[in-house]
């Protein structure tokens, strides 16, 4: 964990981890030279998340306007290091403007504009999301799901997909990690289904065919740490 002061809070609201394995090869291609893939029994795994950001402002400054409450799907997979492991994502979309201009400045995280929807009813929750201006075809995912009244059984394989406490991204030439950290998940399982979902077309479709792992967080209220250069090691002769 980074021994600096956070530089960033926001809240997570109506959060929904969607999770598939794929195949190293596929991934391994997609992610900066210097990162390996982070695995588990030998598969890599494609996360596709959505929530409600809620809340996000700067340390000692209130919530700037029309920064703060969005909606958010990202596209992440898993990698690592010299041993320290994290989030790697592909896209971030989300329906503020202003958000996606700061989030996104210099390159730092790839985050797009996309019309999205929000709904809660009767117990059933409905999430779409449209990104804009990208190739055909476009990257959308619709869904609706409803909350299991059970808690989610925390197994290995579930911890290690969702204790994530820090991102790495490449803007130009640094590679760059930031350190995050909130309490640890308390998850609950969901029964729904996926109408529409051509997130990451640049990978293979085969695993959208298959039923995701799928976990509920009702509020987590996180923090983010400044980010932190990575000296590169050079290749080995």
């Amino acid at each position: 964990m980074s021994r600096k002061r956070w530089m960033m809070t926001q809240t997570w609201r109506e959060l929904l981890f969607l999770h598939w394995p794929v195949e190293p090869s596929e991934i391994q291609r997609q992610i900066p030279d210097e990162l390996e893939l982070d695995l588990y029994d030998n598969r890599a795994w494609v996360g596709i998340v959505l929530f409600k950001a809620r809340g996000t402002r700067p340390r000692f400054m209130p919530p700037i306007p029309g920064s703060a409450n969005f909606l958010e799907v990202n596209v992440r997979t898993y990698v690592k290091y010299n041993n320290k492991s994290g989030v790697y994502f592909f896209s971030l979309d989300a329906n503020s403007k202003l958000a996606v201009e700061i989030a996104s400045f210099g390159g730092f995280l790839p985050y797009r504009m996309a019309e999205m929807a929000f709904e809660k009813n009767k117990g059933q929750i409905l999430y779409k999301s449209e990104a804009r201006g990208t190739a055909t075809p476009k990257e959308k995912i619709a869904l609706r799901y409803r909350i299991s009244s059970q808690p989610a059984v925390s197994t290995e394989l579930e911890k290690w997909l969702t204790e994530r406490y820090c991102l790495w991204t490449k803007p130009e030439r640094h590679l760059l990690w930031l350190d995050i950290v909130h309490k640890p998940w308390k998850l609950k399982y969901v029964q729904g289904d996926i109408t529409v979902n051509t997130m990451a077309p640049y990978l293979s479709n085969n695993f959208k065919n298959e039923k995701p792992m799928a976990h509920y967080s009702k509020v987590k209220k996180v923090r983010f740490f400044p980010p932190v250069i990575e000296t590169i090691k050079p290749p080995k002769p």
